[in-house]
């Protein structure tokens, strides 16, 4: 049962049954970023812990709530918090909310999150439109589309060559404040929890990635194979180690600059996003009446 259909239906029923009015754009807050739905007017709020069905969030930034009201002149669907496979969720409990919100009728997903710098050109406060990713676990098996296939889902093999539509990132970067500096780059998530190493850093990067991240990349397939547009927003909130310190050199001897950085931190993620969060606000408030647009592929 655990985030099959059955499970995805019933939740989407109990959920039709106290909506005042059923949403077309559901938006996904990655860490520290829930505050995104105080765009809402007329919200109505939901725990997770109510909704049948629903896993718990579990990470401190994540609020573990559904915040449904209207995003500009469009009924929208804004989840604070959203479940990771490092707290110990199967792929199919970590995407059962995008399942769920497609049977409610969501038509286009936007997937934010807050990510490490691997680009040189990336910098906290700036924002990565996604245009592809890499999902290391889903390569590795780990995968939300993993098993029998539900046909009522979608179909056995979907392509994700279009993963991320090409008309919402041209959108998404012709109106993003200059604050935020956007720019187009491949994301790549990973499993998580611990941050990254140097070594990993260097192959994240000649794998052509712009952008490290633990989450995003199953919701994105589990949302495709729904047959959602998907728009994929990276707010960089920390350089991944070693992006601009020398490391040791080699029979040096001695540590390098590199090795007196202080490493990532939740905290200083969480306040990174929260700052940058604002800016993330007035583009999706820009972006509501084109996203209301939409229908589904």
């Amino acid at each position: 049962m655990e985030g099959s259909y059955e499970a995805c239906a019933e939740a989407a029923a109990w959920l039709r049954a106290r909506l005042q009015e059923p949403p077309r754009v559901a938006l996904v807050c990655g860490s520290g970023l829930g505050a995104l739905a105080q765009e809402l007017t007329d919200p109505q709020s939901f725990d997770y812990a109510d909704i049948p069905h629903f896993p718990r969030s579990t990470v401190q930034g994540h609020a573990g709530r559904l915040v449904v009201g209207r995003l500009g002149a469009g009924p929208c669907a804004v989840l604070q918090g959203r479940f990771h496979l490092y707290e110990g969720y199967s792929p199919a409990q970590v995407v059962m909310p995008v399942r769920t919100l497609a049977l409610l009728g969501v038509h286009t997903l936007v997937l934010t999150n807050a990510a490490g710098a691997l680009s040189p050109g990336l910098a906290p406060g700036h924002l990565l439109v996604i245009r592809d990713h890499i999902d290391l676990p889903g390569l590795a098996g780990r995968s939300p589309l993993v098993g029998p296939n539900d046909e009522r889902f979608g179909p056995r093999f979907p392509a994700m060559t279009d993963g991320y539509d090409p008309a919402l990132r041209r959108l998404a970067l012709a109106l993003a404040p200059p604050e935020l500096h956007a720019r187009p780059g491949v994301y790549v998530g990973v499993g998580g929890p611990s941050y990254e190493t140097w070594a990993e850093c260097r192959l994240l990067r000649r794998l052509g990635a712009d952008a490290v991240g633990m989450s995003t990349v199953s919701e994105a397939a589990a949302a495709r194979h729904c047959g959602l547009r998907v728009l994929g927003l990276s707010l960089i909130t920390n350089a991944a180690p070693g992006d601009a310190d020398e490391e040791e050199e080699e029979g040096g001897g001695g540590a390098g600059p590199a090795a007196e950085a202080a490493p990532p931190g939740h905290e200083e993620v969480l306040a990174a996003a929260q700052e940058g969060a604002r800016h993330l606000r007035r583009l999706l408030l820009a972006l509501a009446p084109r996203l209301a647009e939409g229908a589904r592929a």
